[in-house]
């Protein structure tokens, strides 16, 4: 995995902007509710170069939330890294649940595995090395694949969001939910264009369309929260 001199060049701050706020939040309400499991993969990810790209840990204490209450068996995941946010689903998904994890990375989901065996949910993962949208046009291309998935979690390109949302939209069933990650851009999506960094703008610009495509998509009942780095609910209803 390529190393990072500076990586917080590439970090996006904080949605709170302050960081004592967000340590709080974390040491608060977060990390003394965290399964040992998952505390075990977000430490590796301390020490990984590209860590900073996994799923907040608040974040994913409000996705365990909504998984709770859902209760899917059927679920779908695009953008995996170490698996921090598949993890988090396979704990909180029936024992024959099943999560369809696409990324095109099969190192980096390798680095969480031993930590997804030893939690004894690698039975409810089936892990597809792939660029998504092929697979997720494979999966439309069988009729009994629509509307058949309950849950999706999405933290992959941000480019792709609308994309991948007008495929996933079609295989979650009416009820189920699709939930976006990083959809605020660490707060640069209402930042003036000229003071984002130049490297940061594709996916910045990114969310801000998706963003207006969701708010004006009558197939779904949608929140845009400031949870993590912003995560976007959306309720499938038509």
């Amino acid at each position: 995995m390529e190393k990072i001199k500076d990586p917080s060049i590439y970090r996006n701050p904080v949605i709170l902007q302050s960081e004592d706020l967000t340590k709080y939040i974390l040491e608060t309400a977060v990390y003394p509710r965290e399964p040992e499991p998952l505390k075990e993969l977000r430490e590796l990810n301390n020490d990984h170069p590209w860590g900073f790209i996994s799923t907040s840990p608040d974040a994913a204490q409000l996705m365990a939330l909504l998984l709770k209450m859902l209760n899917p068996r059927k679920t779908i995941e695009v953008g995996v890294f170490t698996g921090y946010s598949l993890l988090l689903t396979a704990l909180n998904i029936p024992h024959d649940g099943k999560i369809t994890a696409i990324d095109i990375n099969r190192k980096a989901y390798d680095i969480g595995l031993p930590a997804i065996k030893k939690a004894g949910v690698e039975h409810k993962i089936d892990f597809i090395e792939s660029a998504a949208l092929p697979i997720l046009d494979k999966l439309l291309e069988d009729p009994a694949n629509e509307g058949s998935f309950d849950f999706a979690f999405i933290d992959a390109d941000k480019e792709n969001y609308i994309n991948y949302h007008e495929r996933l939209i079609k295989l979650i069933k009416i009820g189920g939910l699709l939930v976006y990650d990083n959809t605020l851009w660490g707060g640069r999506v209402c930042w003036p264009e000229e003071k984002v960094p130049e490297h940061t703008r594709s996916g910045r610009n990114a969310a801000i369309e998706f963003n207006k495509t969701i708010t004006n998509d009558s197939r779904v009942e949608f929140a845009l929260t400031s949870v993590g780095d912003g995560l976007s609910i959306c309720r499938r209803v038509a």
